[in-house]
C-alpha cells in the first residue's frame, strides 16, 4: 500500500501524523508482533512509529526550507517493513510550507546612480529580496515609498521571479535635488503578511546618458550536462550609443535569489568580451537550470549600466546507473512455499530524468522466481513454481536493472538464497526384499544381516530408525527372536534358533525418519537357519527300552540272504547330517549275519551250525554330519 499525509513544517517532536493501524487495516496490538519499522529513504530519521498507539509521529521539528529549499514541492519518503507476512507499505509526508520567514534584501542598503538628462521611462533594476517560504509564503510584491520623479514597476521573469525596477517618472534637476532617498518594501503573501525593508539612495548624475543594452534581454541556452570545462556557453550581444569610455563596457555577474552566487562557481564571464563559459562539470541531477543575471556596465561618468538575463537548461544525459536496494530478504524459504510466496523486496532508483531514469528489472528465466512490480520503482521477488531443496539447495539470484537511455547503463546485484528442508520425501531401503543366512545354536547376540536405507532430506528429516514389525507368522513374536539396532539397522539374535522348529524367518524391517509427520517404508528380510548336526540318528524299529535287547528268532535251516529283520531310524536333522549308515559293531566272533549299509536288513550271510542256537548282534546307526552323530541297538537272533 502506499499512504499519504502532510504536516506542517512547524510543529514539535511528538505531533501526530497519521493514525497508521486504521489507514493499514491492520490490528493496533498485532503492530509489535509483526515487528513494523520505520525505514527512511532519505537515511534521515525524522519520523517515530508508535506501536501502543498505532500512530505515525514526528521525531524532530521540520525546515521545510531546510530539506528542500526552492523546491515547489517537499516530500519525505518513508517504508513502513511488516513481518509475517512481509509486507511492505510506502508512506509519502508532504511537509507544508508555513510563513515563518520574512522578506530579506542582499544588502540593507542600495545605492543607485541616474543621469540627470535621462528621459521619464528610465529603469533603474533593484536587487530583488530573498524568501526562502514556497508559494503564497513567498514573495507576493514590493511597493515603495511615495516619491515625485520615481515609481515602481514589477516585472515576472521566466521563472516566476518578480523583479522590481524604479522607473523615472518625471525630469531630474540634479541643481535641485542631487540625491533622492527612497525606501523599499517587500512583502509575502502569508498570514499575517511579513515584510522586509531596503533603504535605496538615488543619486542624480551628469553626463553619460545610454546605458548598455542587452540584445535580447531575456534569453535561454540549451546545454548538455558534463559538458568539457572550459565550453562556451553564449556570448552576450550588448550595445551601448554612447562612444570613447561611456560606450566601452565591462561585464560582470549579478546574483539573485535563485542559488545567489551559486552559478559563479561553474561559471565564468569574460569582463571584456560578455562570454560565459563553463567553468566546473555540470550535473542536471543536481540542477536541471541556472538564471544567470549579467550587469554591463560602460565606463562613461557617471557609468550606466544595462541587465541581461540568460537561462541555461541542461539536457540530461545517460550519466548515472540503476541503483538497486534489497529493502528486506527472506532467507531462508520453505521448499514446499506456495507460488506467489514473497523472498524479497527490492527497490530501484536512477537519477536520471526521462527515458534515462526508467529503470526494468530482471532476473534469469530459468529460475523459479519471478519479479512484480509493487507500486513505482518498488518490486517483490516472489516464487513462481515449486521448489525442491533434494534438486536445487539454494539459488545465486542475480537481479539486473537496465535503464532505457541510449547507450543503455544497467547494475547488477547478486545474493544467495538458501531453500530450508521439509519431509517431503520418505527414507528408501537399497532393495526391498533381502535374504540372510544363520547357523543354528548360534549364539544370542549373533550379527544376522544388515539393512540400509536413505534419506534425501536433511537434518532431523534425514535421521533414521529401525524397527522390526511382528508378521504373526511365527508361535512367538519376532522380537524374541530378533531385534535390530535402530541407528544401522544391524539385525542381531534374541536367542539360539532351532533348524528342526523354525527354518525360515520373514523379519519385516520399517526405517522411519525424525520428520514432523514421520515417514516410514519397509522391506523384508528372509532370515535363513542353516542345519547343525545337533540331533543323534533315533531307532524307531525296532523299539526296545534303554540297556534292552531285541529278540528275533529264525529258522535254524535258514539259508544265506534269508532277512532276518531291519533296522528302522530316523534323524530329526536335514541334508547330509540325516544321511544315515547301517552296521555291525566288531565282536571277537565271527558273526553269519550282515547288515545292508543303506536300508538297514539283516541278512544271514552264511549257513548256521547247529551247535549255535543264538547270536548277538550289536547295530549301529551314523549320520552323516561333522561330527558323526550315532545309536544303537542289540539284537538277539
Amino acid at each position: 500500500a502506499q499512504l499519504h499525509y502532510s504536516v506542517p513544517e512547524d510543529r514539535e517532536p511528538g505531533f501526530s501524523v497519521g493514525d497508521l493501524a486504521k489507514d493499514l487495516g491492520v490490528e493496533v496490538r498485532s503492530l509489535a508482533a509483526r515487528n513494523l519499522r520505520l525505514v527512511s529513504e532519505g537515511g534521515q530519521r525524522h519520523f517515530q512509529v508508535d506501536l501502543a498507539a498505532g500512530v505515525l509521529l514526528l521525531d524532530s521539528r521540520l525546515d521545510r526550507e531546510a530539506l528542500c529549499g526552492q523546491s515547489p514541492t517537499c516530500s519525505l519518503h518513508l517504508q513502513l517493513v511488516m513481518e509475517n507476512p512481509l509486507q511492505l507499505h510506502r508512506v509519502e509526508v508532504d511537509v507544508l510550507d508555513v510563513n515563518d520567514n520574512a522578506p530579506q534584501f542582499p544588502k540593507p542598503e542600495v545605492v543607485l546612480e541616474i543621469t540627470e538628462v535621462a528621459n521619464p521611462g528610465t529603469r533603474l533594476p533593484l536587487e530583488v529580496a530573498e524568501d526562502p517560504d514556497m508559494g503564497s509564503n513567498s514573495i507576493s510584491t514590493y511597493e515603495l515609498s511615495p516619491s515625485k520623479h520615481f515609481a515602481l514597476s514589477i516585472n515576472v521573469r521566466g521563472d516566476g521571479v518578480k523583479m522590481p525596477e524604479i522607473v523615472l517618472e518625471k525630469a531630474l534637476d540634479r541643481e535641485k535635488v542631487p540625491v533622492h532617498h527612497l525606501t523599499l518594501t517587500a512583502l509575502d503573501g502569508g498570514n499575517p503578511v511579513k515584510s522586509g525593508t531596503a533603504r535605496v539612495t538615488i543619486h542624480v548624475l551628469d553626463a553619460n546618458d545610454n546605458p548598455p543594452v542587452c540584445d535580447p534581454p531575456i534569453s535561454k541556452v540549451l546545454l548538455e550536462e558534463n559538458v568539457p570545462v572550459g565550453t562556451l556557453v553564449t556570448k552576450l550581444n550588448v550595445t551601448d550609443l554612447d562612444e570613447g569610455p561611456n560606450g566601452d563596457v565591462e561585464y560582470s555577474f549579478k546574483t539573485s535569489n535563485n542559488a545567489p552566487g551559486k552559478f559563479t562557481k561553474l561559471f565564468s564571464l569574460d569582463a571584456r568580451t560578455g562570454e560565459i563559459r563553463t567553468k566546473a562539470p555540470l550535473d542536471y541531477e543536481e540542477s536541471s537550470a541556472y538564471e544567470i543575471a549579467v550587469r554591463a556596465r560602460d565606463k562613461g561618468s557617471p557609468a550606466m549600466e544595462g541587465h541581461c538575463h540568460l537561462r541555461v537548461e541542461l539536457i540530461d544525459i545517460n550519466d548515472n546507473s540503476p541503483e538497486i536496494v534489497l529493502t528486506s530478504v527472506s532467507s531462508p524459504v520453505q521448499e514446499d512455499a506456495a507460488p506467489g510466496t514473497v523472498i524479497a523486496l527490492i527497490g530501484v532508483k536512477d537519477s536520471d530524468s526521462g527515458d534515462n531514469g526508467q529503470v526494468r528489472l530482471q532476473i534469469a528465466k530459468e529460475l523459479p522466481f519471478k519479479l512484480v512490480s509493487s507500486f513505482k520503482e518498488h518490486f517483490s521477488l516472489v516464487t513462481s513454481g515449486p521448489l525442491d531443496r533434494e534438486k536445487a539447495s539454494g539459488y545465486n539470484i542475480t537481479v539486473r536493472a537496465v535503464d532505457s537511455g541510449s547507450p543503455q547503463r544497467a547494475t547488477q546485484k547478486t545474493f544467495y538464497l538458501r531453500i530450508a528442508d521439509v519431509n517431503d520425501n520418505a527414507p528408501n531401503f537399497s532393495s526391498p526384499f533381502d535374504t540372510a543366512h544363520i547357523q543354528e545354536n548360534s549364539l544370542p547376540g549373533t550379527s544376522v544381516f544388515s539393512v540400509s536405507a536413505s534419506d534425501p532430506d536433511e537434518g532431523s528429516n534425514a535421521k533414521l530408525s529401525y524397527s522390526i514389525l511382528d508378521n504373526g507368522m511365527q508361535d512367538a513374536p519376532l522380537s524374541t527372536y530378533f531385534r535390530i539396532d535402530q541407528d544401522n539397522g544391524t539385525i542381531y539374535t534374541v536367542r539360539a534358533l532351532d533348524y528342526e522348529q523354525d527354518k525360515v524367518f520373514q523379519v519385516p524391517v520399517e526405517v522411519k525418519d525424525a520428520g514432523s509427520p514421520a515417514l516410514s517404508s519397509t522391506a523384508v528380510v528372509h532370515v535363513f537357519v542353516l542345519d547343525e548336526n545337533d540331533n543323534a540318528p533315533s531307532i524307531v524299529y525296532p523299539s526296545v527300552p534303554k540297556g534292552s535287547a531285541f529278540h528275533q528268532a529264525i529258522p535254524a535251516l535258514a539259508e544265506p540272504g534269508y532277512l532276518v529283520t531291519k533296522i528302522v531310524a530316523v534323524d530329526a536333522d536335514s541334508g547330509h547330517n540325516a544321511w544315515l549308515s547301517y552296521q555291525l559293531q566288531e565282536s571277537a566272533e565271527a558273526l553269519p549275519f550282515q547288515v545292508e549299509r543303506r536300508s538297514g536288513e539283516i541278512r544271514v550271510a552264511q549257513a548256521l551250525r547247529e551247535s549255535e542256537d543264538s547270536h548277538r548282534l550289536v547295530v549301529e546307526v551314523r549320520d552323516n554330519g561333522t561330527p558323526s552323530l550315532s545309536a544303537s541297538v542289540v539284537i538277539v537272533i
